[in-house]
Formats: structure tokens, sequence, C-alpha cells
């Protein structure tokens, strides 16, 4: 369920501190920063505008991170942020936009609601990845969509094992493997077929992409599972993929962990806004079907 979260600046009266990050080199958000920017400084404080995404996210206290442009610079925002996850309130500028639901005219709509208090928080999932390498870690990172294994060229079937908790769990044949979050759930998991997960479930979903056998299916586990993968036979561009980004090509012997984070990715949920609504409008669930006479 979402939770209410004490918000200082509403019950205080002050202005909230407000760092507003932005797609680089795009028309539409400089166009729509130069709109609302305005409107977001008279009821707040802009500490900073950023959009070339350099910010550094220190120490200090930044009551609200605002994110024009799409999912993935939303996605840009969680890895920015890093350990210090301040909540976000997104604005579409992009296409689909599941993540950044509210469009800029909506934001106007919604700002003073916000500075009001009348939104909840919501605790989004986010997994650490690390690659172990001769009992080594050579890589970390945190991640809001997944994980996945892609095997690159040349492009022959991989073995890749998953352990759950220390216990092998199977051996997949396919063209690589995603663990997905449930934000991460309609991102590359929903194109392999897997299931579309409420966003705020503490569950993972692993999804083989192109199995060789038809019985392996999409499973979702509790998300205080901890996975390893190994790549039994990994190909020189065989790579662990974190949230669109390469983290590190795998080598034989090498395991990647897959753990529940300790932050978690805060998101601000205003009135009118919900899942069933998102995917109904972005994925057109709308639409009616003739019945044949």
């Amino acid at each position: 369920m979402p939770s209410r979260e004490t918000v200082k600046w509403c019950h205080d009266g002050d202005r909230p501190s407000v760092v507003v990050l932005g797609a680089p080199n795009r028309d539409r958000v400089q166009a729509e920063l130069d709109r609302l920017r305005p409107v977001i400084a008279a009821k707040a404080d802009i500490v900073a505008e950023d959009l070339l995404f350099r910010y550094e996210f220190q120490d200090e206290e930044i009551d609200l991170v605002i994110v024009l442009g799409g999912d993935g610079s939303i996605l840009q925002a969680a890895r920015q942020m890093g350990q210090t996850q301040s909540p976000v309130l997104g604005i579409n500028c992009g296409r689909l936009g599941f993540l950044a639901a509210l469009s800029p005219d909506d934001f106007l709509h919604a700002w003073p609601a916000v500075i009001r208090g009348e939104f909840d928080v919501i605790d989004h999932l986010m997994i650490n990845i690390k690659v172990l390498r001769d009992g080594k870690e050579i890589a970390e990172q945190l991640a809001l969509n997944e994980v996945a294994i892609l095997r690159g060229a040349p492009y022959l079937i991989l073995d890749i094992d998953l352990y759950a908790d220390g216990h092998l769990a199977t051996r997949y044949r396919c063209d690589g493997l995603i663990l997905a979050t449930p934000v991460g759930s309609t991102a590359h998991n929903l194109s392999a077929g897997g299931p579309i997960l409420r966003r705020n479930l503490q569950a993972i979903v692993i999804s083989p992409i192109s199995p060789h056998t038809l019985t392996y299916r999409p499973v979702v586990d509790s998300a205080d599972t901890v996975f390893e993968l190994s790549v039994t036979e990994p190909y020189e561009s065989t790579s662990v993929v974190v949230d669109g980004r390469i983290l590190s090509q795998l080598l034989p012997g090498d395991r990647v962990r897959v753990e529940r984070a300790d932050p978690t990715f805060k998101m601000l949920s205003v009135p009118g806004q919900d899942d069933y609504r998102t995917l109904r409008e972005k994925l057109g669930w709308g639409g009616s079907v003739n019945s044949v006479k």
C-alpha cells in the first residue's frame, strides 16, 4: 500500500527545496522547463537545474526531485541519486512514460496539491547487482528496472545457472535472462513475455529470453530472495546489463549477485494517478472488442 510520509514543508509551512533534472539536448524539455520554472519557483526553492545529469546529490536534504523527460530520465535520476533517494515527481516530455506519467499541463494542475501535501509517497523496490570474479567484487550498481544477462555475438544459445538463496534453481538454455523489479516489469520483461506486476509489490520476476525449452516460464519470487547467476560458457560479448547500460563483461566463473537494495525509489502519486489508468492509457487497453454477428 502507498505510504503517507510526514512531509516537513507541508506541516511547517516551509518552502520545499527542489532539484530539477531533465533529459539533455531535448528542445521540448528545455521549453517546458522555461514554462514551468516560474510556477515551481513561486512555491519552492530551486536548489539546482541540471539538464546534463551531472548534479551530485550530497548529504543536504532535498525535499523533491522534479524530472522532465521520459522513463529513461527517471532511471537516470534514480542512478544519479544513488544511496540518497529523494521523492521524485516525473513530468513526461517523452513518448510512452510509464513512470513519468504527468504531462506538463497535468503538472500545472497538480502542483498546488503537491505543495499542500495532497499526495502519497510510494516506495518502489530497487535491487543491488554485484559482479564477483575470483571471489572479489569487480562491479556494483543499483537498479530500478532490471538486470539482464545478454549474450551478444555470436548468436548462439547460453546456459545460465540460476541460484536462489544458495540453492540451484535451474539451468536456463536461452538467449538471455532478465530479473526485473515491479517497476521494470513493463520494460524489457514485458517484451520478453513476462507478467506485469503492480509497482508497489515486493517481488522479482525472472524471465528467460527465447528459451530453448517451452516449459521455461516467467517466475515471480519474493524480493527478499538472494539470486546468483552464472553463465557456463560466456561469449566474448556476453554482458551484464543494468537498466539498459552495460555493467560488466562476463568471464567463465563469474557470478552475478542480485538482492534487495537498502534504498527505495520514492515517487509521488498525486490524485487521479493509478497503475491501471497508466496501463490503460499507455498500452491502449481502452479499446473495445467488436462482436461478430
